[in-house]
């Protein structure tokens, strides 16, 4: 039985709910979604505000004691932060020391140097999705605006010809890919096992970022064509280090900890034995806790080091990266103690008693209600963290692989359509130089590719394996 199972039975082991109840938990669930889209779209209140804010109307519509609702917040808050907390800090760590010791840098001079022509939107989507893995998305775009620009300008390339590839990598990595916030949210909500989501997860946003990069952006290109803006330029981030970084080290941090995850993931699908020391070794060394610390405390030393940073220099970069994650672990922890409100209310044992006369798929069904959320929000975290928690009930019986897809289909969800209510849109409306209109026609398009590509791969995968 699964940790989401014993939830179910403790929060409510009682008999079925009637149509009745039905009906009260049916609308409980769509008036605190409500409350948390109006005050996230129209008061332009804080997602963590608006999260506990539609927790606490949800126990209120459902019936259930405002202590008991209070409670039910709290723990799931608590779970939510310790699972995820650290993994999100350590991630940020990682991304900082990637960023600040010219890693970053290191390796798209180096993938462009050897690229040009048709290749370099090719080039453009792998540096993105390197990057883009330890990176959250806003910090990737931060970086990788400056090289797309320049690229654009000096080699006379359609700027939607570069840009489109590079925001596919770094979006598909957000949405699919732990240790993401999002996928990591998911992964903990339905009790999925991180190394084979990591790897379906891999084998997903291939072919995914593939199509709504590189392939895309010859449609792109040809709807919008417009010239890099060189206002937005902005100086590159190791241009005041006298050295950076080796590519072979840089790259060989970056991947630690996935190649870790998924050592641990493969070791225990070929042993399968938990007293045999080998698999003891991996679930620890692959565990997402010891792999990320192992990346971060090896990069203060390829990366950190390797730029000529000192003790005090690599202390400073550390402490630097925890403050701008704050507000994405109140998000997250929110958004733990809202999924714990609508199991604890009832609704995951609701969601369950009446999927069994639904014909849609599960997968499907998840995909579905991470679109409608992203769609009201403009958020694909609060997508992400909703969605789960509203699906994670029907995980319950999944096999490890399907609760993975499950985690992805959810992902690929909440990448659906960005439009004027998420900040992703006017970042790449500004720095790209874009009307409004071009931005829909760009990136809005390409996010939906992706979600509709990803979401159809996932229901894929589900038929074979």
């Amino acid at each position: 039985m699964t940790r989401l199972s014993v939830e179910l039975l403790a929060a409510d082991p009682v008999e079925p709910i009637t149509s009745a109840g039905h009906a009260q938990l049916g609308i409980a669930v769509l008036a605190g979604i409500a409350v948390i889209v109006l005050l996230i779209t129209k008061f332009k209140l804080h997602a963590f505000l608006a999260l506990t804010i539609g927790s606490l109307a949800l126990g209120a519509f459902a019936g259930a004691p405002l202590d008991k609702t209070i409670a039910s917040f709290s723990s799931g808050l608590g779970s939510t932060v310790a699972g995820v907390g650290v993994l999100i800090a350590l991630g940020a760590i990682l991304g900082k020391l990637l960023a600040d010791s010219g890693g970053a840098d290191q390796i798209v001079d180096t993938i462009l140097a050897r690229a040009s022509g048709r290749a370099m939107p090719w080039a453009m989507v792998l540096i993105a999705s390197v990057i883009g893995l330890p990176l959250f998305f806003e910090v990737g775009i931060v970086l990788l605006i400056p090289v797309v620009l320049m690229v654009a300008k000096r080699g006379n390339y359609s700027l939607m010809r570069i840009g489109i590839p590079a925001l596919a990598g770094l979006s598909v990595m957000h949405g699919l890919i732990p240790p993401h916030p999002g996928p990591l949210v998911a992964i903990d909500a339905v009790d999925a096992n991180l190394g084979v989501t990591l790897a379906l997860g891999i084998l997903v946003a291939i072919p995914t970022v593939i199509i709504a990069g590189p392939l895309f952006s010859k449609y792109a290109a040809r709807w919008v064509d417009v010239p890099a803006p060189e206002r937005m330029i902005p100086e590159r981030p190791s241009e005041d280090l006298e050295k950076r970084p080796g590519f072979g080290a840089t790259i060989a941090t970056v991947m630690l900890p996935v190649v870790l995850m998924l050592s641990k993931a493969l070791v225990d699908i070929v042993v399968d034995d938990p007293a045999n020391m080998t698999q003891r070794v991996f679930d620890v060394a692959g565990s997402p806790l010891i792999a990320l610390l192992a990346a971060v405390l090896v990069g203060m030393f390829t990366l950190g080091r390797a730029a000529g940073f000192g003790k005090d220099r690599i202390s400073s970069t550390v402490e630097k990266s925890l403050a701008p994650i704050a507000g994405i672990l109140l998000i997250v922890g929110a958004g733990g103690g809202f999924k714990q409100t609508l199991i604890e209310s009832g609704v995951g044992r609701m969601i369950l008693e009446i999927s069994e006369d639904w014909s849609i798929p599960a997968l499907l069904l998840a995909w579905l209600i991470a679109v409608a959320i992203r769609l009201a929000t403009g958020s694909a975290t609060v997508a992400t963290i909703s969605a789960a928690g509203l699906v994670a009930p029907l995980a319950a019986d999944m096999s490890t692989a399907h609760a993975s897809l499950l985690v992805l289909a959810i992902g690929a969800g909440s990448l659906f359509f960005s439009h004027v209510n998420d900040a992703g849109f006017w970042l790449v409306k500004e720095y790209f130089g874009l009307s409004v209109g071009q931005t829909v026609k760009t990136w809005s398009v390409m996010e939906t590719i992706i979600s509709v590509v990803a979401g159809g791969l996932v229901l894929l995968l589900s038929l074979v394996i």
